[in-house]
């Protein structure tokens, strides 16, 4: 079944401009068309449209795969009581008893937190086996880390970078993967600058090769 997608404003990614009030088509794990909903409603008769507030980009690559799912802990909702909520960073997991299956259930909890912020991938070599079948089970794609950025490790890939840096690839062309995420912010002025002021928590919905994989309640 094909569906489109559509939103306030399309940023495509690349050197495309953005499209006020754009579209994605996709059927399968592949986009069909990108462009303003109009006309791709037009060439796509019959097709389920789902609609959403804010900006459609590109999915995200979180450049901090092993910093954030092999050297971090995230917490149970069980133990947050105990732990808190926010993953533990530097020595912390180290006090913990972390064997294979405690790791591989962080991961799982992490690769679901990344979806939330619109990553469809992180880069990074990861080791862990329990780790990286938690991120394949996720549908989290696996990149090559080819640049450092500074900071610390954050779920947000808008932190620290730019807007560009963030996407994994641009949307299209016809045939291309359907990887995109949309981010419920202003859309009146620039909106690389509204990305970077709001942040990747305004996730609304997270689309991993055609099937939409995170929504916001």
């Amino acid at each position: 079944m094909l569906t489109i997608h559509a939103a306030d404003l399309l940023l495509p990614g690349g050197p495309e401009a953005p499209v006020p009030g754009g579209a994605v088509a996709v059927r399968g794990s592949a986009i069909v068309a990108v462009g303003p909903y109009e006309a791709v409603a037009a060439a796509h008769p019959g097709a389920r449209v789902r609609r959403w507030p804010g900006v459609l980009t590109p999915g995200l690559c979180n450049p901090y795969g092993p910093e954030l799912l092999e050297r971090a802990y995230h917490p149970d909702p069980r133990e947050s009581g105990e732990l808190g909520a926010e993953p533990l960073t530097g020595a912390a997991p180290a006090a913990l008893e972390m064997t294979d299956a405690r790791w591989g259930a962080s991961a799982r909890r992490g690769a679901q937190r990344m979806l939330a912020h619109g990553t469809v991938a992180v880069a990074g070599d990861l080791w862990r086996g329990a780790v990286l079948d938690a991120v394949t089970r996720a549908g989290l794609r696996c990149v090559e880390r080819l640049t450092e950025r500074g900071g610390p490790p954050s779920l947000d890939p808008f932190a620290g970078g730019s807007v560009a840096e963030a996407f994994l690839v641009p949307l299209g062309p016809e045939g291309g993967e359907a990887d995109f995420a949309v981010f419920d912010v202003p859309v009146g002025g620039d909106p690389c600058a509204a990305l970077l002021e709001h942040g990747a928590r305004t996730c609304v919905a997270t689309v991993l090769r055609g099937r939409l994989v995170y929504r916001r309640r």
